[in-house]
C-alpha cells in the first residue's frame, strides 16, 4: 500500500492463514491511503511551519502534533502571525482536487482554548 505522497506500508500479513492476522492487514490495507496520507500532509505541513518560524525569527515553538492538530507555545505579540503562517501552511502542503480547511484556536492553556476567527 502507498500514501499519496508514494510512502508505502509493506503488509506481508496480508497472506496469513490466521484469519485474525489476515484480517487485520486487510483493514490496514483499506486504511493506509487515507490515514497515512493524513500523516504524510501533517508532516509537510509541520517542516514548512518550523522552517517559517526559523526564517522569521519568532520565538514561538511547536509543541505537540495530535493526529491532525498542532499545539504550539507562542508569545502573545506573535499570535496573530504565527496563526495566519500555521494556517497557510497547513492547508497548502499538499494540493489536492478538495480544499484542505482548517480551524484555529487560541487560548492562554490548553483546557481555556478558543475558536479563532479570521
Amino acid at each position: 500500500m502507498t500514501t499519496l505522497l508514494n510512502r508505502r506500508r509493506y503488509l506481508p500479513e496480508i497472506n496469513s492463514k490466521n484469519a485474525a492476522i489476515r484480517g487485520f492487514a486487510e483493514r490496514t490495507a483499506i486504511n493506509t491511503p487515507i490515514q497515512g496520507t493524513s500523516a504524510d500532509i501533517i508532516k509537510v505541513a509541520m517542516i514548512r511551519i518550523s522552517d517559517r518560524i526559523k526564517a522569521k525569527g519568532l520565538m514561538a515553538k511547536m509543541s505537540l502534533q495530535i493526529h491532525d492538530e498542532l499545539l504550539f507555545e507562542v508569545p502573545e505579540k506573535e499570535v496573530d502571525e504565527l496563526s495566519r503562517l500555521a494556517k497557510e501552511e497547513m492547508e497548502r502542503a499538499v494540493s489536492l482536487d478538495v480544499p484542505v480547511v482548517v480551524d484555529m484556536t487560541v487560548g492562554r492553556n490548553w483546557r481555556d482554548l478558543k475558536e479563532m476567527k479570521g
